[in-house]
C-alpha cells in the first residue's frame, strides 16, 4: 500500500530519532504544522515546507513525496528498514550524468581522515549492537561524507580518504547482508574493492574480500567463496615469525571463510586444514590487542582472536551435522569472549542451541535462545537458523507450548 507523505515525514522523523517539536524548530516551522501533516489532516502541504523538512531529516524532498521508496517487498523488514534501505540505495547508487559527474545538488564539507575513522568505528559500534536501524541511518552521511573528502582530494589525502570510503561502503555491505539485501550487498563491494586499489591498500582490499566471501557464502555459492578466499590470502600471506597483527587477522578471517565454505561443500579435511591455519594465527596474535593496532586495522578485523576461532570449530561440527562432537567443542570456549564480534557470539549461541535440539534436550534449548531474544531480538529474528531451530522443537515438542516458545515461534514466524 502506498504511504502518504504525512506517513513519510513520521517514519523518518522517527528513524532519525527525533520529536516532532525537534523537527519542526530544525525545519523553522510549527510543530502544529508537523502534526497535522502526520495525521494527515486534509490539505496538501507547500513545496516550501517539504523541502524545509527535508532539509531537517537530512533526506531529498522526493524522499516525502514518493512512496516508491516506503512500500515493503514482501517479506521484508519493517517500514522503517524499507525507507532506511531506499535512502541508503540511493547513495550506493547515485544518479550520474555525462562524464559521470553525479547529479546531486546538496553540498557536503569534508571532513578530515580522523574524523572519517572515528565515524567508521562508531557505526561499526553500533551495527555489532545490533542497532541496524541507525546503522541504515547513518550510512547514506558517511559515504556522502567519505566520498567528498576523496572527490576534493589529491595525492596522499586522497590515498587515505580512498580507504576510509571503501571501509564505509563495506560496513553498508555487511549490514545489507545481514538483512538479506544480497544484490545491493555486492553493488557495495564492487565500490568498495574498486575504490580500495585506489587507496593502494592490499589489507583494506583483503578486508572487503572476507565480506565479499560471507556474502558468497549467504548465497550459497561455496566453491566460489572457498576459491576467492584461498586465492585473496595466497596473495597477502604473512610471515610468522615477523608479527603483523593486521596482516594475521586479515589472513585469518580468509582461512575462516575459506574453511566455513569447505565444511559446506562437503570437504571435512579440507576445512579442518584452514581453520587450523586461522587457529595458528590467532594464538600469533594473541588475546590481547594492543587498542592501537585495534585502530589501525580495517574495519572489524581487530575482532580476529583465538576464541572467534574456537567458536567457528563448534560451527563446522554443527555443519557436519554432529552435535556431540558440537556440545563437546562448546565447552572449550570460553564464557567470556574476547574481542568476538556479536554476531559470532550470537551464533555460537545458535549452534549449541541446534546442537541441544539434535540431542533432545529441547528445554535447554529453548532457554539458549529466550536468552538470545533477550539481549539480541533484533539480530535474531533476521536469522533463518533461529527460525528452522524453533520450528525443530515445535515439532518434536510432547508437552504443550510454553509462554517461552511462543513468544520465539512469534518473532521468528516459525509455525507450530
Amino acid at each position: 500500500m502506498s504511504s502518504t507523505v504525512g506517513d513519510n515525514v513520521g517514519r523518518l522523523r522517527r528513524l532519525r530519532g527525533l520529536t516532532q517539536e525537534q523537527s519542526a524548530e530544525a525545519a523553522g516551522l510549527a510543530v502544529e504544522t508537523i502534526q497535522k501533516l502526520e495525521q494527515n489532516k486534509p490539505g496538501s502541504p507547500r513545496m516550501s515546507t517539504l523541502r524545509a523538512i527535508a532539509a531537517a531529516l537530512a533526506v531529498p524532498t522526493s524522499a516525502l513525496v514518493s512512496p516508491a521508496t516506503t512500500g515493503p517487498a514482501a517479506g521484508a523488514g519493517t517500514d522503517d528498514d524499507e525507507i532506511a534501505v531506499g535512502l541508503l540505495r540511493r547513495a550506493l547508487t547515485p544518479a550520474r550524468g555525462l562524464n559521470g559527474r553525479l547529479v546531486d545538488s546538496s553540498s557536503v564539507n569534508p571532513p578530515t581522515v580522523p574524523d572519517l575513522q572515528a565515524s567508521i568505528a562508531e557505526i561499526d559500534r553500533i551495527y555489532h549492537g545490533d542497532d541496524y536501524a541507525s546503522v541504515l541511518a547513518r550510512l547514506p552521511v558517511l559515504i556522502g561524507e567519505a566520498r567528498s573528502l576523496v572527490d576534493a582530494s589529491a595525492g596522499d589525502q586522497r590515498v587515505a580518504g580512498a580507504g576510509q570510503l571503501a571501509q564505509a561502503y563495506q560496513i553498508a555491505a555487511t549490514a545489507l547482508v545481514q538483512l538479506r539485501r544480497f544484490d545491493l550487498a555486492y553493488h557495495a563491494l564492487s565500490l568498495a574493492l574498486d575504490v580500495a586499489d585506489e587507496s593502494g591498500d592490499e589489507l583494506v582490499a583483503a578486508s572487503v574480500v572476507t565480506t565479499m566471501c560471507w556474502l558468497l557464502l549467504r548465497q550459497g555459492r561455496f566453491d566460489e567463496a572457498e576459491r576467492l578466499a584461498v586465492a585473496t590470502a595466497d596473495a597477502i600471506e604473512p610471515r610468522f615469525s615477523r608479527t603483523d597483527p593486521t596482516r594475521l587477522a586479515v589472513w585469518g578471517w580468509l582461512m575462516l571463510r575459506g574453511s566455513a565454505a569447505a565444511i559446506r561443500d562437503g570437504r571435512a579435511d579440507d576445512a579442518g586444514e584452514m581453520l587450523d591455519a586461522a587457529g595458528a594465527a590467532a594464538v600469533r596474535i594473541g588475546e590481547h590487542l594492543p587498542a592501537e593496532a585495534a585502530l589501525r586495522m580495517p574495519v572489524t578485523m581487530g575482532a580476529f582472536c583465538p576464541v572467534t576461532v574456537e567458536m567457528k570449530r563448534v560451527e563446522m561440527s554443527v555443519v557436519a551435522g554432529d552435535p556431540v562432537t558440537a556440545l563437546a567443542l562448546a565447552e572449550r570456549v570460553p564464557p567470556s569472549s574476547g574481542r568476538a564480534t556479536s554476531d559470532n557470539r550470537n551464533r555460537h549461541q545458535l549452534d549449541r542451541a541446534w546442537a541441544n535440539a539434535e540431542r533432545g534436550d529441547l528445554v535447554e534449548a529453548t532457554r539458549i535462545l529466550s536468552g538470545l531474544r533477550a539481549v539480541s531480538p533484533t539480530w535474531l529474528r533476521n536469522q533463518r537458523y533461529a527460525r528452522d531451530i524453533v520450528t525443530t522443537i515445535l515439532a518434536r515438542r510432547r508437552r504443550p507450548v510454553s509462554q517461552e516458545l511462543a513468544v520465539l515461534a512469534d518473532l521468528l514466524g516459525a509455525g507450530s
